[in-house]
This record gives structure tokens, C-alpha cells and sequence, in this order.
């Protein structure tokens, strides 16, 4: 029986005129159009976004030079290079540069990373006018996460409790 009742709504078609109807339907309600730089669209907290690497709030870097974030990159957007510090030997890095046309934004570099050095911010808004922009290098890095460490430290405490 229910061989056949299948059977009857594959022969009517009756799906595509369900899947009509409701194109049908949402053809004459009003529409709802964002007014993007007066309005903003809501973000998750959990929101992945421009690179930014964080200091400990002495103002040392917190990254070690674990090279986590560059191994587990699918993209293979991270670039590396480290080496020890002469004052007190620990090694840390000489260059990081985030590649950002070949970044894809999974943030693994994030999870990876054993210092909470490497986070992704809510910033979407930026752009590249030149050639070569789209490389971030650590400098470049370091200041983002000192503008927005308020910001990226308000973002982490909401998100602890789904880590």
C-alpha cells in the first residue's frame, strides 16, 4: 500500500508543486533588504575573522614557536621561522606571515595553539589595495592584538564555556 501511495505522489508531482507554492508564496511578502555600512548583520561570538596574536599582559608575546599552527593548516597559509632569543634562550619567533588569500578561516591555527597566541577576531571589514597586502606579518599581527585585546578577551571569556 505504501508502495503504491509513492508510487501516485511521484506520478503528481506533487512535491515540485509543494516546492512552487512556497516560491510562490514568498514572491509577493515584502522584502527585507540590510542597509550595510548603517546596519550591521549580528555575529556570533564564536565569529572567525582577521588573524591576531596576542601578549601576555606583562607584554611579552605569548607565542613559542611551536609551529602547531603552520602543521595543522589545511590551507598552508602560515609561514614560520624561529629562533632563540639571546637574553634568556627560549625560542620564539623571527617571522609570521598569514597568507590571507589562502587562508580559509577553519581556525585550527586557534585550537592548536597551546598559548592562546594565535586568535581569529570578529573584524571582517578589511581590504587590500596593493600587491602583497595579503600577507600579515607578525608585526602586523602584534598591533591587531593590541587595538582589539579588549575585545578578543571579552570574545574568549563568552566562548569558554564551549571550549
Amino acid at each position: 500500500m505504501k508502495r503504491i501511495i509513492a508510487y501516485l505522489k511521484s506520478l503528481l508531482l506533487l512535491e515540485l508543486f509543494a516546492g512552487l507554492w512556497l516560491t510562490l508564496k514568498y514572491l509577493f511578502r515584502p522584502k527585507y533588504t540590510m542597509r550595510y555600512p548603517m546596519e550591521h548583520i549580528p555575529q556570533s561570538v564564536r565569529f572567525r575573522g582577521l588573524h591576531a596574536l596576542r601578549r601576555y599582559p606583562n607584554g611579552e608575546e605569548r607565542c613559542i614557536a611551536c609551529k602547531l599552527c603552520e602543521a595543522v593548516c589545511p590551507a598552508l597559509a602560515i609561514t614560520i621561522d624561529s629562533a632563540p632569543r639571546p637574553s634568556d634562550g627560549q625560542r620564539r619567533t623571527t617571522r609570521y606571515d598569514i597568507d590571507l588569500f589562502k587562508c580559509i578561516y577553519c581556525g585550527f591555527c586557534e585550537e592548536s595553539c597551546p598559548v592562546d597566541s594565535i586568535v581569529e577576531t570578529n573584524i571582517y571589514e578589511y581590504h587590500f589595495e596593493r600587491r602583497g597586502e595579503n600577507v600579515v606579518t607578525k608585526p602586523q599581527l602584534l598591533a591587531i592584538g593590541d587595538r582589539y585585546e579588549k575585545e578578543i578577551a571579552a570574545a574568549r571569556a563568552q566562548d569558554a564555556a564551549y571550549r
